[in-house]
């Protein structure tokens, strides 16, 4: 399984613990992992090799520091957030499908039927976390047609297509849009997404592949829907996503999803023998 992250110096730890759930419950027994970054030094690239997690090999990719320098970029959202869209373009060609991964998130069930899923036509498989009225809202922003089949994607989860990527677009397609759209983007790698390629996602179920705890409370909410605790989480989701603020490496967590955070690290510092935190 090929597997992707794009992080900062601030995130090894959480790639550790995420890397650590994956090892535990990702259902394959290879992974090959590339790591996009710009700011990792020796020492942190080492110990995230020293984890010694089983079947799992290492590619970690430098970014050239002007690659990204027109993109808008704040605090919240780093140049980082976009080395994923250019993933087509920065991986070995020999590679047809990735699964990009924040590392805000925890895996807890198998991978496998989500990696070996057909794409068809699609380039991209995702999942949304918005309902109809903003994703119209998000389609007009956006300059697209608000009446168009278009969702509004989440970038923390994407199995990408890779070979279909790069038959079909360009890095200069990204940056081009990025510098006419700047002054409407949000949530810039999101709207990015969305816009140049939102037609051609194969939808996920947000409850299984990209669930936080406001989605939970959320679904719950909803008198048409049979209400789902944790134990049914445990059973059927498989990527559990602390995205937002509300993350539980945080003084103050809402919610019951902290529990697959602890229980990987836990099992990250027992096989450490020391305290791990982001």
């Amino acid at each position: 399984m090929n597997l992707l992250f794009s992080i900062n110096q601030k995130c090894v730890s959480l790639l550790q613990t995420c890397l650590q759930s994956i090892a535990l419950q990702g259902g394959d027994t290879v992974y090959h992992v590339y790591v996009f970054h710009s700011d990792l030094t020796e020492e942190d690239i080492m110990a995230i090799k020293q984890l010694g997690l089983d079947g799992m090999s290492y590619q970690f990719i430098a970014i050239p520091k002007n690659m990204f320098a027109d993109f808008p970029v704040t605090k919240r959202y780093p140049e980082q957030i976009y080395y994923r869209l250019a993933a087509p373009f920065l991986l070995p060609e020999q590679l047809d499908r990735i699964l990009y991964l924040d590392v805000d998130l925890i895996v807890i069930n198998s991978l496998l039927p989500l990696y070996k899923s057909d794409f068809g036509d699609n380039w991209f498989m995702a999942c949304t976390h918005t309902g109809e009225y903003l994703t119209r809202l998000n389609r007009i922003r956006l300059g697209l047609d608000p009446d168009q089949e278009v969702p509004y994607i989440n970038t923390g989860v994407l199995l990408i297509n890779l070979s279909a990527l790069r038959a079909h677009t360009s890095l200069e397609t990204i940056r081009q849009y990025a510098a006419d759209r700047q002054n409407v983007l949000l949530l810039p790698d999101q709207d990015i997404l969305t816009a140049l390629y939102g037609d051609k996602v194969k939808l996920l179920d947000s409850m299984i592949y990209n669930l936080s705890d406001r989605i939970l409370k959320l679904y719950n909410a909803d008198p048409r829907n049979e209400k789902i605790d944790l134990a049914w989480v445990r059973k059927n989701s498989v990527i559990i996503h602390y995205f937002g603020r509300n993350k539980p490496w945080h003084d103050v967590y809402a919610g019951i999803l902290d529990v697959f955070y602890r229980e990987t690290l836990e099992t990250l510092q027992a096989r450490n023998g020391r305290r791990t935190n982001p």
